[in-house]
Protein backbone atom coordinates (compact mmCIF):
# COMPACT_ATOMS: atom_id res chain seq x y z
CA UNK A 1 0.00 0.00 0.00
CA UNK A 2 1.21 3.35 -0.85
CA UNK A 3 1.73 5.92 1.68
CA UNK A 4 -1.06 7.83 -0.70
CA UNK A 5 -3.53 5.38 0.08
CA UNK A 6 -2.41 5.21 3.85
CA UNK A 7 -3.28 8.51 4.46
CA UNK A 8 -6.60 7.83 3.51
CA UNK A 9 -7.09 5.05 5.46
CA UNK A 10 -6.88 7.42 8.89
CA UNK A 11 -10.39 9.01 10.65
CA UNK A 12 -8.23 12.48 11.14
CA UNK A 13 -6.01 14.42 9.66
CA UNK A 14 -4.57 17.75 10.71
CA UNK A 15 -3.02 19.92 7.28
CA UNK A 16 -0.44 22.32 8.46
CA UNK A 17 1.71 25.16 7.39
CA UNK A 18 2.92 28.23 6.62
CA UNK A 19 0.68 30.84 5.43
CA UNK A 20 0.68 31.14 1.73
CA UNK A 21 1.49 27.40 0.70
CA UNK A 22 -1.69 26.19 -0.42
CA UNK A 23 -2.90 24.23 2.61
CA UNK A 24 -6.56 24.74 1.99
CA UNK A 25 -5.66 23.70 -2.07
CA UNK A 26 -4.16 19.98 -0.45
CA UNK A 27 -6.47 20.13 1.84
CA UNK A 28 -9.14 20.11 -0.45
CA UNK A 29 -7.40 17.80 -3.15
CA UNK A 30 -6.80 15.38 -0.11
CA UNK A 31 -10.65 15.13 0.67
CA UNK A 32 -11.58 14.76 -2.58
CA UNK A 33 -8.87 11.61 -3.43
CA UNK A 34 -10.92 10.60 -0.22
CA UNK A 35 -14.19 10.71 -1.45
CA UNK A 36 -13.11 9.11 -4.85
CA UNK A 37 -12.40 6.05 -3.04
CA UNK A 38 -16.07 6.01 -1.58
CA UNK A 39 -14.93 7.78 1.94
CA UNK A 40 -17.51 10.20 3.55
CA UNK A 41 -15.54 12.96 4.31
CA UNK A 42 -15.65 16.34 5.94
CA UNK A 43 -13.35 19.03 5.49
CA UNK A 44 -13.12 21.31 8.22
CA UNK A 45 -11.94 25.07 7.77
CA UNK A 46 -11.37 27.22 10.89
CA UNK A 47 -12.54 30.50 10.52
CA UNK A 48 -10.94 31.26 7.65
CA UNK A 49 -11.11 33.01 4.82
CA UNK A 50 -13.05 30.39 3.04
CA UNK A 51 -11.87 29.58 -0.33
CA UNK A 52 -12.90 26.02 -0.93
CA UNK A 53 -16.29 27.08 -2.62
CA UNK A 54 -14.36 28.68 -5.12
CA UNK A 55 -12.17 25.74 -5.73
CA UNK A 56 -15.12 23.50 -5.98
CA UNK A 57 -17.58 25.59 -8.09
CA UNK A 58 -20.34 25.64 -5.19
CA UNK A 59 -21.73 28.21 -2.71
CA UNK A 60 -20.25 29.97 0.24
CA UNK A 61 -19.37 27.40 2.81
CA UNK A 62 -20.27 28.90 6.57
CA UNK A 63 -20.28 27.65 10.14
CA UNK A 64 -22.57 24.42 9.17
CA UNK A 65 -21.58 21.18 7.50
CA UNK A 66 -22.78 21.13 3.64
CA UNK A 67 -22.81 18.67 1.23
CA UNK A 68 -20.09 20.18 -1.92
CA UNK A 69 -19.13 17.56 -3.67
CA UNK A 70 -20.22 13.36 -3.61
CA UNK A 71 -19.18 11.72 -0.41
CA UNK A 72 -18.41 15.36 0.65
CA UNK A 73 -18.83 17.93 3.40
CA UNK A 74 -17.48 21.02 4.43
CA UNK A 75 -17.49 23.08 6.72
CA UNK A 76 -16.21 27.03 7.76
CA UNK A 77 -16.10 26.95 11.90
CA UNK A 78 -16.68 29.56 13.90
CA UNK A 79 -15.95 29.63 17.50
CA UNK A 80 -19.29 30.70 18.88
CA UNK A 81 -21.25 28.38 16.55
CA UNK A 82 -19.15 25.71 16.89
CA UNK A 83 -19.05 25.92 20.49
CA UNK A 84 -22.92 25.64 20.43
CA UNK A 85 -23.02 23.18 17.90
CA UNK A 86 -20.37 21.04 20.00
CA UNK A 87 -22.44 21.30 23.50
CA UNK A 88 -25.28 20.17 21.66
CA UNK A 89 -23.41 17.31 20.05
CA UNK A 90 -22.39 16.21 23.59
CA UNK A 91 -25.20 17.11 25.21
CA UNK A 92 -27.74 15.61 22.73
CA UNK A 93 -30.15 17.96 24.54
CA UNK A 94 -30.93 22.28 23.83
CA UNK A 95 -32.34 22.83 27.03
CA UNK A 96 -29.54 21.16 28.83
CA UNK A 97 -27.01 22.73 26.61
CA UNK A 98 -29.04 26.14 27.57
CA UNK A 99 -28.97 24.96 31.20
CA UNK A 100 -25.26 24.02 31.38
CA UNK A 101 -23.33 26.23 29.04
CA UNK A 102 -25.38 29.46 29.58
CA UNK A 103 -25.42 29.86 33.60
CA UNK A 104 -23.08 32.26 34.82
CA UNK A 105 -20.79 29.46 36.44
CA UNK A 106 -19.77 27.05 33.12
CA UNK A 107 -19.79 30.53 30.78
CA UNK A 108 -17.02 31.92 33.68
CA UNK A 109 -15.26 28.68 33.61
CA UNK A 110 -15.46 28.51 29.72
CA UNK A 111 -14.55 32.29 29.57
CA UNK A 112 -11.13 31.36 31.62
CA UNK A 113 -10.30 28.57 30.10
CA UNK A 114 -7.29 29.37 27.69
CA UNK A 115 -8.01 28.47 24.28
CA UNK A 116 -11.57 27.69 24.70
CA UNK A 117 -12.49 29.16 21.19
CA UNK A 118 -9.89 26.81 19.13
CA UNK A 119 -11.23 23.98 21.21
CA UNK A 120 -14.31 24.89 20.32
CA UNK A 121 -13.64 24.36 16.53
CA UNK A 122 -11.43 21.52 17.10
CA UNK A 123 -13.81 19.75 19.55
CA UNK A 124 -16.80 20.08 16.64
CA UNK A 125 -13.85 18.68 14.81
CA UNK A 126 -12.79 15.85 16.76
CA UNK A 127 -16.81 15.18 17.74
CA UNK A 128 -17.82 14.17 14.23
CA UNK A 129 -15.33 11.35 13.94
CA UNK A 130 -17.22 9.42 16.89
CA UNK A 131 -20.42 10.94 15.25
CA UNK A 132 -22.75 7.65 13.84
CA UNK A 133 -25.73 7.05 11.64
CA UNK A 134 -28.95 5.94 12.20
CA UNK A 135 -27.80 2.43 11.10
CA UNK A 136 -25.03 2.63 13.69
CA UNK A 137 -21.83 3.06 10.90
CA UNK A 138 -20.16 6.46 11.21
CA UNK A 139 -21.05 9.48 9.63
CA UNK A 140 -17.49 10.72 8.40
CA UNK A 141 -14.96 8.34 7.65
CA UNK A 142 -11.99 10.64 7.46
CA UNK A 143 -12.63 14.30 9.16
CA UNK A 144 -9.80 16.71 7.68
CA UNK A 145 -8.95 19.76 9.56
CA UNK A 146 -7.78 22.74 7.16
CA UNK A 147 -5.68 24.24 10.75
CA UNK A 148 -4.61 28.20 10.36
CA UNK A 149 -0.91 29.09 9.41
CA UNK A 150 1.85 27.81 11.82
CA UNK A 151 1.81 29.54 14.56
CA UNK A 152 -2.07 29.66 15.29
CA UNK A 153 -2.40 26.14 13.96
CA UNK A 154 -0.04 24.92 16.52
CA UNK A 155 -1.79 27.18 19.06
CA UNK A 156 -4.46 25.38 18.43
CA UNK A 157 -3.18 21.90 18.32
CA UNK A 158 -1.41 22.52 21.99
CA UNK A 159 -4.98 23.22 23.51
CA UNK A 160 -6.41 19.76 23.96
CA UNK A 161 -3.57 18.83 26.79
CA UNK A 162 -3.81 22.51 27.69
CA UNK A 163 -7.15 21.75 28.59
CA UNK A 164 -6.14 18.23 30.36
CA UNK A 165 -3.62 19.86 32.20
CA UNK A 166 -6.28 22.76 33.87
CA UNK A 167 -10.02 22.10 33.74
CA UNK A 168 -11.61 20.53 36.63
CA UNK A 169 -12.72 16.81 35.66
CA UNK A 170 -15.70 16.83 33.76
CA UNK A 171 -16.63 16.22 30.52
CA UNK A 172 -14.74 19.24 28.87
CA UNK A 173 -11.56 17.29 30.43
CA UNK A 174 -12.77 13.84 29.05
CA UNK A 175 -13.46 15.25 25.69
CA UNK A 176 -10.23 16.66 25.51
CA UNK A 177 -8.04 13.57 27.12
CA UNK A 178 -10.18 11.29 24.76
CA UNK A 179 -8.96 14.17 21.41
CA UNK A 180 -5.37 13.50 22.65
CA UNK A 181 -5.53 10.42 22.35
CA UNK A 182 -6.83 9.85 19.07
CA UNK A 183 -4.69 12.54 17.63
CA UNK A 184 -1.73 11.14 19.03
CA UNK A 185 -2.84 7.77 17.50
CA UNK A 186 -0.89 7.06 14.63
CA UNK A 187 -3.15 3.79 13.40
CA UNK A 188 -6.21 6.97 12.99
CA UNK A 189 -4.84 10.29 12.82
CA UNK A 190 -2.08 12.25 10.76
CA UNK A 191 -0.34 15.56 10.47
CA UNK A 192 -0.09 16.11 7.08
CA UNK A 193 2.59 19.39 6.37
CA UNK A 194 2.64 21.51 3.03
CA UNK A 195 5.56 23.69 2.10
CA UNK A 196 6.88 25.29 -0.88
CA UNK A 197 10.65 24.27 -2.43
CA UNK A 198 11.43 27.85 -1.21
CA UNK A 199 14.05 28.78 2.13
CA UNK A 200 11.74 29.95 4.39
CA UNK A 201 8.61 27.98 3.75
CA UNK A 202 11.04 24.72 4.06
CA UNK A 203 12.81 26.17 7.03
CA UNK A 204 9.66 26.81 8.91
CA UNK A 205 8.61 23.29 7.72
CA UNK A 206 11.79 21.50 9.56
CA UNK A 207 11.16 23.46 12.58
CA UNK A 208 7.15 22.21 12.31
CA UNK A 209 8.13 19.03 12.49
CA UNK A 210 10.10 19.10 15.41
CA UNK A 211 7.71 20.19 17.38
CA UNK A 212 4.75 17.94 16.16
CA UNK A 213 7.04 15.18 17.19
CA UNK A 214 8.83 15.88 20.34
CA UNK A 215 6.61 18.52 22.08
CA UNK A 216 3.20 17.37 21.07
CA UNK A 217 4.18 14.05 20.00
CA UNK A 218 1.72 13.74 16.89
CA UNK A 219 2.61 11.51 14.09
CA UNK A 220 3.45 13.29 11.08
CA UNK A 221 2.32 11.58 7.79
CA UNK A 222 2.94 13.39 5.12
CA UNK A 223 5.28 16.28 3.88
CA UNK A 224 3.31 18.05 0.54
CA UNK A 225 5.76 20.15 -1.19
CA UNK A 226 3.45 22.06 -3.50
CA UNK A 227 3.59 24.53 -6.57
CA UNK A 228 6.99 22.80 -8.22
CA UNK A 229 8.50 23.57 -11.53
CA UNK A 230 9.18 21.51 -14.18
CA UNK A 231 12.78 21.58 -15.13
CA UNK A 232 13.79 23.69 -18.24
CA UNK A 233 17.92 24.17 -17.49
CA UNK A 234 20.00 21.06 -16.27
CA UNK A 235 21.84 22.26 -13.33
CA UNK A 236 25.63 22.21 -15.63
CA UNK A 237 23.36 25.01 -18.14
CA UNK A 238 22.40 27.10 -15.76
CA UNK A 239 25.80 29.48 -14.83
CA UNK A 240 25.46 30.08 -19.05
CA UNK A 241 22.05 30.92 -18.44
CA UNK A 242 22.66 33.16 -15.88
CA UNK A 243 25.38 35.31 -17.66
CA UNK A 244 23.64 35.15 -21.13
CA UNK A 245 21.83 38.51 -20.14
CA UNK A 246 24.95 40.33 -19.38
CA UNK A 247 26.57 38.73 -22.73
CA UNK A 248 23.99 40.50 -24.68
CA UNK A 249 23.52 44.02 -25.85
CA UNK A 250 21.08 45.63 -23.76
CA UNK A 251 19.07 46.48 -27.04
CA UNK A 252 19.12 42.91 -28.49
CA UNK A 253 15.82 41.73 -29.42
CA UNK A 254 16.53 38.42 -27.31
CA UNK A 255 17.58 40.54 -24.35
CA UNK A 256 13.78 39.81 -22.13
CA UNK A 257 14.29 36.20 -22.75
CA UNK A 258 17.47 36.08 -21.54
CA UNK A 259 16.10 37.98 -18.46
CA UNK A 260 13.84 35.80 -18.30
CA UNK A 261 15.68 32.58 -18.25
CA UNK A 262 18.22 33.91 -15.66
CA UNK A 263 15.53 34.59 -13.07
CA UNK A 264 13.79 30.74 -14.04
CA UNK A 265 17.34 29.40 -13.43
CA UNK A 266 17.90 31.31 -10.46
CA UNK A 267 14.51 29.45 -9.07
CA UNK A 268 14.88 26.37 -10.45
CA UNK A 269 18.22 26.46 -8.61
CA UNK A 270 16.61 27.53 -5.20
CA UNK A 271 13.84 24.81 -5.89
CA UNK A 272 16.58 22.30 -5.80
CA UNK A 273 18.63 23.38 -2.99
CA UNK A 274 15.38 23.67 -0.84
CA UNK A 275 13.88 19.99 -2.10
CA UNK A 276 17.45 18.68 -1.25
CA UNK A 277 17.55 20.26 2.14
CA UNK A 278 13.98 18.65 2.90
CA UNK A 279 15.59 15.29 2.24
CA UNK A 280 18.39 15.91 4.37
CA UNK A 281 16.36 17.28 7.19
CA UNK A 282 13.27 15.11 7.35
CA UNK A 283 14.94 11.66 5.95
CA UNK A 284 12.14 8.79 5.34
CA UNK A 285 8.90 11.13 5.81
CA UNK A 286 6.71 10.08 3.12
CA UNK A 287 6.28 13.16 0.18
CA UNK A 288 4.30 13.77 -2.48
CA UNK A 289 5.43 17.06 -5.24
CA UNK A 290 2.24 18.61 -6.32
CA UNK A 291 2.97 21.03 -9.58
CA UNK A 292 2.56 24.29 -10.06
CA UNK A 293 -0.47 24.73 -12.23
CA UNK A 294 -0.29 27.44 -14.76
CA UNK A 295 -3.63 29.41 -14.35
CA UNK A 296 -4.59 32.35 -13.45
CA UNK A 297 -7.20 31.26 -10.53
CA UNK A 298 -7.72 27.76 -9.52
CA UNK A 299 -10.79 25.74 -10.18
CA UNK A 300 -12.40 22.52 -9.48
CA UNK A 301 -11.08 20.47 -12.24
CA UNK A 302 -7.13 21.51 -11.57
CA UNK A 303 -8.25 20.89 -7.58
CA UNK A 304 -9.36 17.30 -9.11
CA UNK A 305 -5.83 16.61 -11.01
CA UNK A 306 -3.98 17.29 -7.67
CA UNK A 307 -5.97 14.98 -6.06
CA UNK A 308 -4.98 12.14 -8.12
CA UNK A 309 -1.65 12.62 -6.58
CA UNK A 310 -3.23 10.87 -3.41
CA UNK A 311 -5.33 7.82 -4.60
CA UNK A 312 -1.80 5.92 -6.29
Amino acid sequence: MSSSTNLLGHRFLFVVGKGGVGKTTVGTAIALAAAARGKRVLLAMCNAKERVSSLLGVPPIGSKNVQVAPNLHAVNMVPRDALEEYGLMILRSRTLFKAVFESNVVSALLRGTPGIEAWSMLGKAYFHTKETLEDGRPRYDLVIVDAPATGHGLEMLRVPRIITDVAPPGLLRREAEEAVGLFRDPSRAGVVIVSLAEEMPVQESIELHGILRTELVLPVKMLVVNQVLPRLFQPAERSTIEALPDALDPSAALQPLAVAGRARAARESIQEESLKRLSEKLPGLPRVTLPLLFTPELARAQVESLAEAFKS
